[in-house]
């Protein structure tokens, strides 16, 4: 498995993995599917901001798995910090992708100053909350009922990795 930036090519893909999320999970609380020239706009969007959208790609150069981070909120004294996304094609799950695209991304975090990567997941994906445990995000809330899809409320659960110990903004790790 390879874990590089995406490219334009890979908006067709990247669409696909979307899509199938939209209408097959509640990993995504939309209903609307997108199509190629929207994830190619997105990654024009994400490279303009300077993040990172990143394609897992497998031996037969086939993307199976993106993962992306952008702004949390739009207010300047968020600026440290960001959410990700990180999806899989349904029959490559379990295999340790999302893990491989989740340990560049916060690297790719890092490398670009950010402090903090808060990650928003539906409440009952449980693989999901376990991957980000692992990686050592902590629990920083849990939001109930604020999204609905398929016809059910959905609780939002928040957690949240610290990727640095700077004891203040624009100061460096060790002080």
């Amino acid at each position: 498995m390879d874990i590089r930036d995406a490219t334009p090519a890979d908006a067709s893909a990247i669409a696909a993995i979307y899509n199938d999320a939209v209408v097959n999970t509640t990993a995504i609380w939309n209903d609307t599917q997108i199509d190629t020239a929207n994830r190619r706009s997105w990654l024009a969007d994400r490279e303009q901001q300077g993040y990172p959208v990143l394609a897992a790609v497998n031996g037969a150069g086939v993307v199976v798995g993106y993962a992306s981070f952008g702004d949390w909120r739009a207010w300047d004294g968020y600026r440290h910090t960001v959410e990700h996304s990180v999806y899989v094609c349904a029959d490559q799950r379990g295999n340790g992708i999302g893990k491989m695209l989740m340990v560049e991304l916060i690297a790719r975090a890092r490398t670009v100053g950010k402090h903090v990567m808060v990650a928003g997941i539906e409440a009952r994906n449980i693989d999901s909350l376990r991957l980000h445990e692992k990686l050592g995000f902590e629990s920083a809330g849990l939001l109930r009922q604020v999204g609905m899809k398929f016809g059910e409320w959905l609780d939002l659960a928040f957690l949240q990795l610290i990727l640095d110990e700077r004891a203040r903004p624009g100061t460096s790790s060790t002080g």
